[in-house]
């Protein structure tokens, strides 16, 4: 699939007449000055978005931006696999391994699918922070998210700006798209080539591949799809208050809204325990805290400790092991979590992947208690018509994938 996906861009439409490793000198440069071009792209997205969006498809499966030559955006972000990754790595899929093939982050990968819906990182009238990229919302644009993995030392790991320069100029059809972008005065400025490239990156993650709604809800929604009994007893039971589900996994108010992303951007702690296995793993266990939203540099608000962004659900059933830190393989446990706040029995205590109780919240002090005893408890019965619901969610072309 990764090189039909770049075949196709160099075989159709604006690029059809480049290849790789031409030889042909590239366009007359365009007289446009490179801030008035970045500002047009960054700004409105209206300076050659096809061949934006192009490029970015290019750069999204190409390994010779990682620092070992090893890794592209794709290999953590697979679109055959709902843009998640699936690589053992060790950890149950828990995190993702960087270039060098040993360094391991400590959160969960998360799906690049309906990422571009996200709204950029800001504070409502309510004084709530909302969206954002990252789970903590560091990045305030899909952009500036594009671009931070380039050179996480933990991920594609480039050395520095003027080292994506030096991976870019080796390839001819590079050159030449940015050329007839830009001009050929943005090779004169690694930090603007770079803003290019995180431009070309987050076009290409708002096209049609990575958010289709496709799915059999989408269908239902459009009369084309007859839902199942018990489905249709999952969709009930997610936008009903007893379950308090669209408390955090709706943005619009309605059951029916189309193009609906599961999530309403905002952040909290629900308690979640350290994943302990992952910590081995990545060596960070000890006084270690996952401090959530309040590591975001535009925050500093000690009451934000161990919160997180709530993510969307489209394509969840088939994007396991769940929850930030990656703690829990199936998507049954991600649901009877909550019972831990609704049900005093042992049963409710207790794990049902360990078979021990649930441990103890990483950050306990900032427990979103009041959201989380609100709702009922979550049987075995309504549990499975969830998950069924939940499977609706599932791009067409990810069908395949589920259980």
């Amino acid at each position: 699939m990764r090189h039909y996906l770049i075949n196709v861009i160099v075989s159709r439409g604006p690029l059809a007449r480049l290849r790789l490793g031409s030889t042909r000198k590239p366009w007359a440069k365009r007289k446009i000055g490179l801030s008035l071009a970045l500002a047009l792209v960054v700004a409105t997205g209206e300076c050659q978005e096809s061949d934006l969006a192009n490029l970015g498809r290019l750069l999204f499966f190409d390994t010779n931006l990682s620092n070992q030559r090893t890794q592209s955006c794709a290999t953590c972000h697979d679109p055959n696999t709902a843009f998640v990754d699936l690589r053992n790595n060790n950890v149950d899929r828990a995190a993702s391994i960087g270039d060098d093939g040993h360094s391991i982050g400590d959160r969960n990968t998360p799906s690049a699918a309906y990422a571009a819906a996200t709204p950029n990182f800001h504070r409502n009238s309510n004084g709530e922070n909302v969206g954002g990229f990252f789970l903590d919302g560091r990045a305030a644009s899909l952009r500036v998210q594009a671009i931070e993995p380039l050179f996480n030392p933990k991920e594609l790991a480039l050395r520095d700006p003027s080292m994506a320069r030096e991976r870019i100029m080796e390839n001819p059809l590079y050159i030449e798209i940015l050329t007839r972008l830009y001009g050929e005065e943005l090779f004169d400025n690694a930090d603007a080539l770079v803003e290019a490239l995180g431009a070309s990156l987050s076009e290409f993650e708002k096209t049609e591949l990575f958010s289709p709604f496709s799915s059999k809800y989408d269908r239902f929604l459009a009369g084309e799809y007859q839902m199942t009994a018990l489905e249709e007893f999952g969709r009930s039971l997610f936008f009903s208050p007893l379950t308090n589900c669209t408390s955090c996994h709706l943005i619009n108010s309605s059951s029916t809204s189309k193009r609906e992303t599961f999530t309403n951007y905002r952040y909290h702690n629900i308690g979640l325990p350290t994943n302990i296995r992952l910590r081995a793993a990545n060596r960070l266990a000890g006084e270690y805290l996952d401090h959530g939203l309040l590591g975001n540099p535009s925050v500093d608000d000690v009451s934000l400790d161990g919160k997180f962004k709530v993510p969307s659900l489209r394509n969840v059933a088939v994007t396991a092991p769940y929850m930030h830190n990656g703690i829990f393989k199936e998507l049954s446990t991600a649901i009877l979590f909550y019972n831990k706040y609704t049900v005093i029995n042992q049963q409710s205590r207790t794990n049902p992947e360990t078979g021990k109780p649930w441990g103890e919240a990483e950050v306990p002090l900032t427990v979103d208690l009041d959201l989380l005893n609100q709702g009922q408890p979550i049987d075995q019965a309504r549990v499975k018509a969830l998950i069924a619901f939940l499977e609706t969610l599932t791009d067409k072309r990810y069908e395949t994938l589920l259980k």
